[in-house]
């Protein structure tokens, strides 16, 4: 699968744009903000039905402007693929694959793979636990279509529970048959997500090590956990058991919804003591394992991005990662880089045929590098 050529209208900072690219290595070149991260995230819209960095899509409109388009032609499994997506102020976002609409976006979900790594990945590390459940529900959905409609289904009834715990503070009558209600919601779906992410980290974790080994050369010892409290427990059990205290607290205090995934620099935590150098890799190693977790389950190889992944990388490191993606078993990869110098270097000793798109603020530029 790969993609073939990419159109934008009022996307982000482009007023129009035609790309057309080759099956294996496209790099995007010059200065920051002429809007190479946000091609990439435009690729990432075509496959996920949103944006990498920010989720509320009339906000990726160019300034003054109503309505933005992205379109994609791909070749896919020896067919042609068109995806259309169209999002207009104050309208419900469209989204086409061969001029047909979805009635849900759900079902786009990983009929195009994409793997993201971007300096913005720093908050799997920084941020909250929030950032790391989104990270496992990215991946799972992209190869498991029951999973994501669970975590829609869990989602919904996390939210309606939790504003019934709230009308009972305010009115200050609990009623316990309508509480159950969405209690049930909850717990099937829960344990079937749970399930899954546990199985998902199980087989996630050698993939891991490989290639976080591969990248430092062996020198970071690494580890990366799930906590959840459905661990050795029954969901049920847990959920009557913490109703007086969500009735206090007023928001639902046990379920999948407070799951940890646990990143580890030998035995101690990744954020307090891994340095910038060591936190990319690690990032640039859950991500390539991600790469190939799907690409097992998918049968076919995901489109790969790579944003800005070679600042704060020593050489070596820097080395060993375009040795991994120059390998057959990676397949269209997007690349960008401030630095055309290095860029060229870097990929002519992959061997492999590329192509540079030297981008302006006002236009992008194509160079095509021979096979």
């Amino acid at each position: 699968m790969h993609l073939k050529s990419l159109s934008l209208v009022n996307f982000k900072n482009f007023t129009q744009l035609e790309y057309n690219f080759s099956s294996k290595i496209n790099c995007f070149v010059g200065n920051n903000g002429v809007g190479k991260t946000n091609l990439l995230d435009a690729i990432h819209y075509l496959s996920l039905c949103k944006s990498f960095f920010n989720s509320v899509d009339s906000q990726n409109i160019k300034h003054s402007e109503d309505f933005f388009v992205i379109q994609g032609h791909y070749a896919r499994n020896g067919d042609d693929e068109n995806v259309y997506c169209g999002v207009k102020r104050n309208t419900k976002k469209q989204f086409r694959r061969n001029k047909k609409d979805y009635q849900k976006l759900s079902d786009h979900i990983g009929l195009l793979p994409v793997v993201m790594v971007s300096p913005g990945d720093s908050v799997l590390i920084t941020g909250g636990s929030e950032e790391r459940r989104k990270f496992m529900n990215g991946v799972i959905s992209q190869y498991d279509r029951q999973y994501l409609e669970d975590m829609i289904a869990y989602n919904h009834a996390l939210t309606q529970r939790n504003v019934l715990l709230k009308d009972f503070s305010r009115k200050r009558h609990f009623d316990a048959d309508s509480l159950d209600i969405w209690t049930e919601h909850l717990i099937a779906p829960g344990q079937r997500i749970f399930e899954k992410r546990r199985a998902f980290i199980d087989k996630m974790l050698p993939i891991f090590r490989h290639y976080q080994e591969f990248v430092s050369l062996g020198r970071d010892p690494v580890d990366l956990g799930y906590e959840s409290q459905l661990d050795g427990e029954d969901f049920r059990t847990l959920m009557e058991g913490a109703v007086e205290k969500d009735r206090i607290l007023q928001y639902s205090t046990c379920g999948i919804h407070k799951d940890e995934l646990v990143l580890n620099l030998g035995d101690y935590p990744m954020k307090k003591n891994g340095s910038q150098g060591q936190q990319k890799t690690y990032l640039i190693a859950l991500k390539l394992a991600q790469f190939e977790f799907i690409r097992n389950l998918n049968g076919f190889l995901p489109i790969l991005l790579l944003d800005d992944i070679f600042d704060k990388l020593d050489q070596n490191r820097v080395e060993q990662i375009i040795r991994l993606v120059s390998e057959n078993n990676f397949g269209q990869i997007f690349i960008t880089d401030t630095n055309r110098e290095r860029l060229d270097k870097i990929m002519k000793e992959t061997g492999i045929g590329f192509s540079v798109f030297e981008m302006t603020e006002e236009e992008g530029t194509e160079s095509n590098i021979g096979d």
